[in-house]
């Protein structure tokens, strides 16, 4: 999505030169509240949206990203009890806000790239956003999870901003 975001924008007359900041899945409203990043891509409930405003951009379900050799990889659709249930593959554990990690049997993961390594080498597994699990490494499968939480992704910005690139930015992103 972000892809088409920064295309469709760039398309628009008088579009503003954007820089874009990648960084880790907890730091984003940091660095919206320090004056670092005009806007971000949020996913709701995982990311906190306090004390900015947000358009909703779309909502989507929730998949298990397994090894390709487990069992449950050739399903069509699994349960959140079943995922949970795996003592091989215990979940993979998030950093906090604060950067600490809740307590846990699963291996700390920090982004993408470093879970989906230790899912493919059996150690973890994961629920996370349908879109996060499309264009998988081979030996990896995501397998839809009926009873997740539905992820709504949305588009954030300080409240009291008034930037117009940024006020751009977000028609744009609402209009895709």
């Amino acid at each position: 999505m972000l892809a088409k975001l920064l295309d469709a924008y760039r398309a628009e007359p008088g579009a503003a030169t954007v820089d874009l900041l990648l960084c880790e899945a907890h730091q984003q409203q940091e660095l919206l509240h320090n004056g670092q990043a005009d806007v971000a891509l949020l996913h709701l409930p995982f990311d906190s949206a306090a004390g900015l405003d947000t358009e909703i951009l779309y909502t989507e379900g929730q998949v298990a990203i397994l090894p390709a050799s487990h069992p449950l990889a050739g399903r069509s659709q699994i349960r959140m009890a079943e995922v949970t249930a795996l003592p091989e593959l215990p979940m993979a554990r998030w950093p906090s806000h604060s950067g600490s990690y809740p307590e846990g049997p699963g291996p700390e993961a920090q982004n993408l790239t470093q879970l989906f390594r230790l899912i493919a080498l059996g150690h973890t597994t994961a629920i996370i956003p349908e879109s996060a699990g499309t264009d998988l490494r081979r030996d990896l499968a995501a397998v839809p999870v009926l009873d997740a939480l539905p992820v709504t992704a949305v588009i954030a910005w300080p409240s009291q901003s008034r930037l117009r690139a940024a006020a751009d930015l977000i028609r744009v992103a609402t209009r895709l």
